[in-house]
């Protein structure tokens, strides 16, 4: 079987029949038929401590609110699967979504694209390998047969980029037993960096630079760990929504965050959650690279497989 692409098969899978059991109707607030908005939850991912996310995200939350006129909850999801749960159950209205959840939710979920991240001046960013110094390790070649550590099977670039062009570069189908001989789900980037870090996995594939985000704990891991390779460019992660939310909402949701680029408080809070220098417009159309990347683990797996 090929095992890494259907584990990420059984994740889309659950994330379909979690959303099937669970009514619109149950959310906290959300879009109502008329379009009544009591509460909105937004659902953030942590690339970092979970409770430091929480606590980072709270004035956010606020200012959010404050500027809406209803009340907005910061909510720590688990993962980026569980994340896509929730806005296919309208649980959560406003998700923090990288490119391959939002292509996800909006497939299954209708979920709209409405903004994305601006890091450097650029809408678009790399996936990085990352070896220890001392580990040999100088290509993708040399990471054949060794462990893999990846932060979620749905995040775009530590886990479908990298997997996408090791199918490419190497011919291989099963990224896993074909290419690497294990693979870890360290539930994070910061976690798949320590994983490295500690000798816990040979080679980990995150956003660029995400040894920055375990800095403060592991003050040497610029030096203990270096990069080896990048992916092509990716869209930035993005600001996306429920299709319950009115087209008014959404608007008002849209415009409110853009106006927080003039806000030195609230672009500050951006950066500490995910490294954001400004939010700006994202098309539904900027994220066709990453369908077209999808599909290539759509084709190399029959439901006979799963």
């Amino acid at each position: 079987m090929k095992k890494v692409v259907a584990l990420l098969f059984a994740a889309i899978l659950a994330i379909g029949l979690t959303a099937c059991g669970t009514s619109s109707d149950s959310n906290s607030g959300g879009g109502s038929k008329d379009g009544e908005v009591k509460k909105l939850v937004m659902g953030f991912v942590p690339s970092q401590d979970s409770d430091e996310i929480a606590d980072t995200v709270e004035p956010l939350a606020d200012k959010l609110g404050e500027e809406l006129g209803v009340e907005v909850e910061g909510k720590v999801m688990t993962s980026y699967s569980a994340l896509v749960e929730a806005m296919g159950s309208n649980q959560v209205q406003i998700g923090f979504l990288p490119a391959f959840g939002y292509v996800l939710a909006n497939e299954k979920h209708g979920v709209e694209v409405i903004l994305k991240s601006e890091r450097y001046g650029s809408g678009t960013y790399k996936a990085q390998y990352v070896v220890r110094a001392d580990s040999g390790i100088e290509s993708l070649e040399d990471m054949e047969g060794k462990t893999w550590a990846i932060p979620d099977l749905t995040s775009t670039s530590g886990f479908l980029f990298p997997a996408a062009q090791i199918m490419d570069e190497f011919g291989v189908e099963d990224v896993q037993s074909g290419f690497f001989s294990n693979t870890v789900e360290a539930g994070g980037h910061d976690n798949a960096i320590i994983s490295v870090y500690e000798g816990d996995a040979d080679v980990a594939t995150t956003f660029d630079d995400a040894r920055t985000a375990v800095e403060e704990d592991y003050p040497d891991v610029m030096d203990k760990l270096k990069v080896v390779e990048y992916t092509d460019e990716i869209p930035n992660d993005t600001i996306s929504l429920t299709k319950e939310l009115s087209d008014e909402w959404k608007k008002k949701i849209k415009d409110t965050f853009l106006s927080f680029n003039d806000d030195e408080e609230m672009i500050k809070i951006m950066n500490e959650v995910y490294s954001w220098d400004a939010i700006i417009e994202a098309e539904d159309s900027e994220y066709d690279v990453v369908r077209s990347t999808y599909e290539k683990f759509k084709e190399s797996i029959s439901v006979d497989d799963m």
